[in-house]
């Protein structure tokens, strides 16, 4: 265990509070994980394996990883922090609002854009978010704008395609021919 210049742990006598809450916070996601994860079929689909596979598997290392940061954080906390070190940069609030609102965007009109243009603005914005992040200049140039939402297509449109056509899953789409 390491300490800082006063002698004390650099965790603190009985551990770091906010890692040990960080550690308790993913253990329970693990265990509700697990507990979702119990309302699935286990009918073995292709190759023995059943669809709370992937649940399962989740769930428990989830719940192995939370309980080690907890450990981690009650036995001194996290051993190469420099106590007195602040955060190397503060944190880019724009670009989180812009990466959030890709995503909440994406989640409402999905079903009214259909799966293709609704991925392909959750992408555009996602990486203007990034771009503002890394305080590039040319976040706001509307040839940027447009060469990233193109990128979302190409990237959205086969994704789709390979669901809808050769996987047989239902993706919302845009028109009825489960082509777009």
């Amino acid at each position: 265990m390491t300490t800082n210049t006063s002698g004390t742990p650099a965790g603190g006598a009985g551990g770091n509070w906010p890692q040990t809450l960080v550690g308790v916070g993913v253990t329970l996601t693990g265990i509700g994980l697990g507990i979702g994860a119990r309302g699935i079929s286990s009918d073995a689909g292709y190759g023995g394996v059943g669809p709370n596979f992937m649940p399962w598997l989740c769930a428990v290392v989830l719940t192995i990883c939370g309980l080690w940061i907890t450990w981690e954080a009650r036995t001194g906390g996290f051993r190469e922090m420099d106590p007195d070190a602040g955060p190397a940069e503060p944190a880019n609030w724009s670009g989180l609002v812009w990466v959030t609102a890709g995503l909440l965007l994406n989640a409402a009109l999905i079903v009214h854009l259909g799966f293709i243009l609704s991925c392909a603005l959750c992408y555009l914005l996602a990486v203007q978010g990034l771009r503002r992040s890394q305080g590039q200049a040319l976040a706001g140039a509307i040839g940027t704008w447009i060469k990233d939402l193109v990128t979302g297509l190409v990237i959205a449109a086969p994704v789709f395609w390979m669901f809808t056509q050769f996987l047989a899953i239902n993706l919302p789409g845009l028109t009825r021919s489960g082509w777009l």
